[in-house]
């Protein structure tokens, strides 16, 4: 297939590649068009974010305000943290221009004039080579004041980078804007709505780096050339990243409702030593996982993941194969969801605590069959009782693991937790007496 995002052009990140192959025409297609025309745009082309929600972008962007008497904003979120996706980086380093592009086009048809890029602070390296693609831009009159002279225009609008501090919780769009305010990272309760009370109390969109690179592609080639690529209802092409038990790790571009097995085995290179996949995780580590006998026939698109009972979140395929401890791997996903809590919410605070003791005993074998259900059911309650989605971002994959392989945590369990207390009243003597704790 024809590669949009990531094309396979030699120095496509230096803006004079870039504009040999056409780069920054969309701006100019979309600057001769009214504002509303390019929302429209968007929306016919069923475009929707590549960020793990999967909102459609055109309708996003219609939520904005109209006119010009309060200041607007459109924050990027670069934020990337969760562990199995790393698409956005491939986008800072291979096509910079595009994504500088796609903030112009969306900020004009939102009527926006200052957008922020939010990039966590882990990726220094691709901040810098993003910030070395935004100074090329604005010397060249693509941004900034300039653009009014370029383009011939009365419109122009600035961009800046803004570092994170390495916080996962910053990918959430609220606490993302906190951090961007110079306060602590916490999420906000909602409503209201960013696109109402967003950055600075201003009305503010926030689009994942991913989504923002598609839009010139939209403009150049039409909103129904768009529409046919992938799938009906989650068309476009997308960046899949691949790692775990594949010979081939790495980012690739494809249309949606490519078939897993596909990625896995024709672009992944298959398993090391050809040996049996157990599970996969396909959209990063808060997605319900897959068992290895049920990938025949699975495509990677929004609704026939939804109808699987997990989801394509950001596309980040992890492969596990049969040798693969899965109590080790929920436990390791389960500390960074209990790591990067913000702490504000006591269902995801406490609960996330909770989980980790629990599978800490089960990695060890000293836990009982009642521990698993327990463990389930600390789940249940932090599903859909915070303020974000951390919460059930960390209740997801513990739910799915259990319902999936439920087999793999019982081998691990005994039958009941032995305990021989101090006998603390006699002089601190220990105590002969067992008490079998079930």
């Amino acid at each position: 297939m024809t590669k949009y995002i990531l094309p396979d052009i030699k120095n496509y990140h230096q803006i004079a590649v870039y504009e040999q192959h056409g780069g920054y025409g969309a701006l100019r297609k979309a600057l001769a068009m009214k504002p509303e025309d390019v929302t429209n745009e968007v929306k016919k082309s069923g475009l929707r974010g590549r960020g793990g929600a999967c909102f459609p972008t055109g309708l996003k962007w219609s939520f904005m305000p109209k006119g010009n008497e309060k200041p607007k904003y459109l924050c990027v979120n670069g934020d990337e943290s969760e562990p199995g996706s790393f698409k956005d980086r491939q986008i800072f380093e291979y096509n910079p221009h595009g994504l500088i592009e796609g903030i112009l086009i969306a900020c004009y048809a939102m009527g926006i004039t200052k957008a922020y890029i939010y990039i966590r602070g882990e990726y220094h390296k691709w901040i810098k080579l993003q910030q070395k693609a935004l100074d090329e831009a604005y010397a060249k009159g693509y941004v900034g004041e300039k653009m009014k002279a370029t383009f011939g225009t009365t419109y122009a609008v600035d961009i800046v980078i803004h570092k994170g501090a390495g916080a996962y919780i910053c990918g959430e769009e609220s606490a993302l804007m906190n951090s961007l305010e110079g306060g602590r990272g916490y999420p906000r309760v909602k409503p209201p709505f960013p696109a109402n009370v967003g950055v600075w109390g201003q009305p503010t969109t926030i689009n994942n780096i991913e989504t923002l690179a598609n839009v010139p592609v939209i403009l150049n080639i039409g909103a129904e050339e768009y529409a046919k690529i992938g799938t009906p209802k989650h068309p476009g092409p997308m960046l899949f990243g691949i790692s775990g038990h594949v010979n081939k790790p790495g980012v690739y571009e494809l249309p949606t409702g490519t078939l897993l097995t596909d990625i896995i085995y024709n672009y992944g290179g298959g398993v090391p030593g050809n040996k049996k996949i157990k599970a996969v995780i396909p959209g990063g580590s808060s997605m319900p996982p897959l068992r290895g006998d049920e990938l025949e026939g699975v495509c990677m698109d929004a609704e026939s993941l939804k109808a699987l009972g997990t989801a394509i979140g950001t596309g980040g395929v992890m492969v596990m194969d049969e040798d693969t401890d899965l109590v080790k791997i929920l436990l390791r996903i389960t500390h960074f969801y209990h790591h990067e809590s913000c702490g504000q919410c006591t269902p995801c605070r406490e609960g996330c605590g909770w989980m980790e003791k629990i599978l800490k005993r089960l990695d060890v074998g000293d836990a009982t069959q009642k521990d698993i259900d327990t463990l389930f059911d600390v789940a249940c309650n932090i599903e859909g009782n915070t303020i974000c989605a951390l919460g059930d971002a960390a209740a997801w994959p513990v739910k799915g693991f259990i319902r999936k392989f439920r087999d793999e945590f019982e081998k691990r369990v005994k039958p009941a937790r032995e305990a021989a207390p101090k006998n603390i009243v006699h002089s601190m003597r220990p105590s002969f007496t067992e008490a079998k704790v079930e």
